[in-house]
C-alpha cells in the first residue's frame, strides 16, 4: 500500500466523523470537490504543504488535534469498507 492509499484512507475517515458529504468536507477543507474526489481516489499526489495545510483543517473541522503522521499512517481501524459514508450500502 502505498502513501497516496494510506492518505486516501485517512481522508474518508475523517470525513466519516465530519459526517459531511464530500463536497461540503472539500469545502471546510478549502479545496475543490474535484480535488478532494481525486484525494480520495489515490489519484493525485499533494505536496507536503498540502498535506500539513489538511491536518489543520481537519484538525479545526473536528476540534481535535489531526497532525500530518495521522494522515499518513496506516490504521487499520481507520478503514471504512461495509458502508458508504452516507450510510447507503454498496
Amino acid at each position: 500500500m502505498d502513501i497516496r492509499n494510506i492518505l486516501a484512507i485517512n481522508l474518508k475517515y475523517y470525513r466519516y466523523l465530519s459526517h459531511l458529504s464530500q463536497e461540503k468536507f472539500a469545502e471546510a477543507l478549502n479545496t475543490s470537490l474535484i480535488y478532494e474526489n481525486q484525494l480520495e481516489k489515490s489519484r493525485r499526489n499533494p505536496s507536503v504543504e498540502m498535506i500539513d495545510r489538511l491536518a489543520k483543517s481537519i484538525s479545526n473541522l473536528l476540534n481535535k488535534k489531526v497532525t500530518v503522521a495521522d494522515l499518513l499512517t496506516f490504521d487499520e481501524k481507520k478503514q471504512i469498507n461495509a458502508k458508504r459514508i452516507d450510510g447507503k450500502t454498496k
